[in-house]
């Protein structure tokens, strides 16, 4: 999201002790530090309140002029940078018709005002206008400047107008100020980082307000009605379609996914409602299919409001060079020749290894000639021919086997890319919550006396019980319900499944048991059947064939619950209300803008081409047309914003429990549990960050209760963009400074750490998709097998694994999605790694980021340290990928590591 920021280029300033001396209306919620901008003075004369505008020099100055007694003016100058920022490319050429880029196409002026922060009490003061002049231009940046007379009676400047008088939008990086009489203010610079619209298309004039932030009720008296109407503007009307240069933001609900007036089979339902509770999305106001009047229909682009989009730099190495590429480009080469049998799937375990040494040659034509230049680490020209191969995940460099092993299947539970699921059996035995007249006995196949087979002359099964020895990867009740839908669409299969661990001495998870049931169908009652590690020939392929299921099913529930519900999903609604009810300089807005920049942009591509109707989640994984259906499921069975903190969803799922006079107050369950161990690291730092952040503006409960922005944004929050859920107890109230503290570090959490725990590492772990198979498409063999299928199964067993794993075109299809997705831009902006402008001259908020980003410095190396430490073996040991994804810092590209700000890839 580029909304503006704010920042005084020095980083020195008064700010009153928060610790001692009387309590000042700052420190009661009534604004913040920052004193007036003092003025030099030169003479200068007034004559009947006129302004007059004299052109000269670079632009042109504003006297303000009296026939009183002389007056002391200031001459201050500023510059605007205008940068040759490129609007989204279409799909095809991957260029864009937005602004005409050339020297002579820039505009030659802009009309800059500035805006007095407090009015005269006889008279509401004129704002001072002034054209600045393009005065020169380097690399992808222009300059314009200008300069302002200012009376002494002006007082201080609260706020800066900008108007585009071309044609063309423009992208505004910043406003230079100079001329201040402080000589730590003389240099005072006014972020924007915004698109400006022409004045022909939208005669609103856009303002960027100073860096000083208000509290509601501390709004300087000339910036009130401006703050106020800028609200009013992102708000809208809720009418209308939403063309690319608006900036309103809105609610709708899910209703774009499918496409009815293409086809009946592309047609979705929607997500929102009581029939289906989901979070809002971003309203477009396109017009209904043909087809279906409840459905939205889809265009080739999808609205985000303007200063939503990518920067520039992202733009070119994610969103059009990168993504679209992949999508548009890539996968319908390789359906046209490359890979002509949609289901052929790998003859032999070689073949995939090819993947990465040899490649798929390409189709020479003059749409994949551009590939190697846009994603040049997946597509390569070799010896005249365009080839797409793949980057060796580092999880095969290590230990190309290592998918194959038992230890390894349950190690990922605790530091794969899906760590947040396994949870603590606590109930014996394990029992469905569906209803038994639809899908048969509720009671699990996993009995007692099974399982002591298993840990017989070690433990029984109620001592592991009482010792919190058992755990559980249980997707039974959430994908149950589908299996007989799933099961009709051609080359794919489902079950419900349970898969029990035991925890050894060693802090490591030992499989004991996979669960796999189908519920009735067709006059057939439920099947269920238990596999286990075994010696025999037999019992050992079956046993690998149910991990792929269980695999199969993990990616699946990663993908649409754990990535796209629980951060990408639920974070939208987040970023709508921010920007409809806080104000650009409360506080807490620009506490959170960082962390919401760039959510809505990736979400609206996730719209058009991941999560849609034959997008890649539905082609390439086991639920099919029905995936996004079953995150919706999720959403209204497990969804509770309380329980998205981290130390709340660690004690709900049983691997923690509170502990005074432990770190963090969370005693582990499992010791070693890479995901909770260094995620609590990173949640106490930003929490911690969060309270010094709030002390500084909310000393009292008192002051929370009564900001009425603050309160509009978490009702906003609950009642519409959450709404189908408004009415659950769960929801945090919003009366003093800790529960603010509470909200605000869950969502930074949320849109930072679990993000980067879930998608960074996609790369790394499912590249070789044996490790992680994204679909299971044939039924296991002992499944009322006819006889063909058992003397296959029976007399080829790899065969019938390799044909359950994706085909050729669903494997690198997500192959090629996943390099993209786990790949850091070039400008990633890194949670703690630096101050957002219009905090660097508050001492007391530059300390406590200094303090933030020195404990991020320190949890780097603390990863690094427990990463070395041998005796933690789900995080170290031959051949083992280390956990990194939850170190604060990163690379441009494929890394592994590194939590940015936001949800933005």
């Amino acid at each position: 999201m580029l909304k503006h920021n704010f920042n005084v280029s020095h980083s020195g300033s008064t700010i009153r002790n928060l610790v001692s001396g009387p309590k000042l209306p700052l420190f009661s919620g009534r604004g913040t530090n920052a004193p007036a901008f003092s003025l030099p003075t030169k003479d200068s004369k007034r004559s009947n309140g006129v302004i007059r505008r004299h052109c000269g020099g670079t632009g042109i100055k504003a006297i303000l002029t009296t026939t009183t007694a002389a007056k002391s003016t200031t001459t201050i100058k500023a510059k605007v940078t205008l940068l040759q920022e490129v609007s989204e490319e279409p799909p095809s050429q991957l260029e864009s018709p937005g602004i005409d880029n050339s020297v002579d196409s820039f505009p030659k002026t802009v009309l800059v005002e500035l805006v007095a922060a407090e009015l005269d009490p006889r008279l509401e003061k004129l704002t001072i206008k002034s054209c600045a002049h393009r005065s020169g231009y380097n690399d992808n940046e222009y300059y314009f400047e200008t300069s302002f007379d200012v009376d002494e009676d002006f007082g201080e400047i609260g706020a800066v107008i900008i108007e585009n008088e071309d044609e063309n939008e423009v992208f505004v990086k910043n406003i230079v100020f100079k001329g201040f009489s402080v000589a730590r203010h003389r240099l005072v610079e006014v972020t924007c980082n915004s698109w400006i619209h022409p004045k022909s298309n939208n005669p609103e004039k856009r303002i960027f307000f100073w860096n000083t932030s208000y509290l509601p009720s501390q709004t300087p008296t000339g910036l009130k009605r401006y703050r106020q109407k800028e609200l009013q503007i992102l708000r809208g009307d809720g009418h209308g379609q939403r063309i690319p240069a608006d900036r309103i933001y809105d609610y709708d609900v899910y209703n774009d996914l499918g496409n009815p007036d293409i086809s009946v089979d592309l047609a979705r339902p929607v997500l929102g409602g009581p029939d289906r509770p989901y979070p809002r999305r971003c309203r477009t106001g396109r017009p209904t299919t043909n087809q279906d009047p409840s459905s939205e229909s889809r265009n080739a682009s999808f609205y985000v409001p303007r200063d939503e989009a990518f920067s520039k730099v992202k733009n070119d190495t994610f969103a059009a060079k990168a993504f679209k590429a992949v999508l548009q480009i890539l996968i319908p080469s390789m359906g046209g020749g490359s890979i002509p049998n949609a289901d052929l799937g790998f003859p032999y375990f070689t073949a995939i290894d090819t993947l990465f040494t040899q490649g798929i040659e390409l189709p020479d034509d003059s749409e994949t000639g551009s590939l190697p230049s846009i994603i040049p680490r997946l597509v390569k020209f070799i010896s005249e021919k365009i080839l797409l191969r793949f980057e060796t995940p580092q999880f095969v460099n290590r230990d190309k086997f290592a998918w194959f092993r038992d230890a390894e299947f349950a190690r990922q539970t605790l530091a794969g890319v899906n760590p947040c699921v396994i949870k603590l059996v606590t109930e014996w035995p394990l029992k469905s919550n569906l209803d038994p007249a639809v899908y048969g006995p509720a009671e699990s196949a996993i009995t007692t006396e099974l399982i002591e087979q298993e840990i017989g002359g070690f433990t029984t099964v109620d001592e592991a019980l009482k010792e919190k020895k058992f755990f559980v990867l249980d997707y039974h009740d959430v994908l149950l319900p589908f299996v007989n839908k799933v099961r009709e669409l051609k080359g794919r299969t489902l079950y419900g499944s349970r898969t029990l661990f035991y925890l050894t001495p060693d802090d490591t998870l030992r499989p004991l048991a996979i669960e796999l049931t189908r519920p009735p169908i067709d006059g057939k009652p439920q099947w269920k059947q238990v596999f286990k590690p075994t010696w025999d020939a037999t019992g050992v392929w079956l046993w690998r064939l149910a991990k792929a299921h269980v695999l199969a099913h993990d990616s699946g529930y990663h993908q649409l619950v754990s990535h796209w519900l629980r951060t990408h999903c639920v974070t939208e609604p987040y970023v709508i209300a921010t920007n409809r009810q806080l104000s650009a300089m409360h506080p807490i807005y620009r506490l959170l803008h960082p962390h919401l920049r760039y959510t809505m942009e990736i979400n609206a591509l996730a719209r058009q081409s991941l999560i849609s109707a034959n997008g890649v989640i539905e082609s390439s994984f086991s639920p099919g047309k029905y995936s996004v259906e079953l995150s919706a499921a999720a959403y209204d069975q497990l969804w509770q914003f309380n329980l998205e903190a981290l130390p709340a969803d660690l004690i709900n799922r049983g691997m923690a429990v509170e502990d005074p006079t432990a770190p963090h107050g969370l005693k582990l369950t499992i010791e070693d549990y890479p995901y909770a161990s260094d995620g609590l690291l990173l949640w106490d730092a930003i929490k911690q960050w969060v309270t010094d952040y709030v002390a500084y503006y909310y000393q009292e409960s008192c002051i929370v209760r009564s900001d009425n922005e603050l309160q509009a944004w978490w009702k906003e929050i609950r009642t519409v963009g959450h709404g189908d859920k408004k009415d659950e107890p769960w929801w945090p109230e919003l009366k003093t400074p800790d529960d603010l503290i509470g909200i605000l570090t869950t969502i930074i959490w949320v849109a930072s750490g679990h993000h980067a725990a879930v998608n960074f590492g996609q790369f790394d772990f499912g590249a070789y998709f044996p490790n992680r198979p994204t679909i299971a498409r044939t039924k296991m063999p002992t499944e009322e097998p006819k006889e063909e299928e058992r003397k296959q199964f029976l007399k080829n067993p790899v065969e019938f694994l390799l044909n359950c794993f994706p085909s050729q075109i669903q494997a690198v299809i997500v192959m090629a999605t996943i390099d993209v997705l786990s790949t850091h831009s070039p400008d990633e902006e890194y949670i703690g790694e630096q101050i957002q402008p219009y905090w660097a001259d508050n001492k007391v908020i530059n300390a406590a980021f200094e303090r933030f980003n020195d404990q991020l410095k320190e949890i780097e190396g603390i990863i690094d340290a427990r990463n070395a430490d041998t005796n933690l073996s789900n995080r170290s040991g031959a051949g083992v990928v280390p956990y990194e994804l939850l170190k604060p810092f990163s690379e441009p590209g494929v890394t592994g590591t590194g939590i940015p700000n936001s949800v933005s890839i």
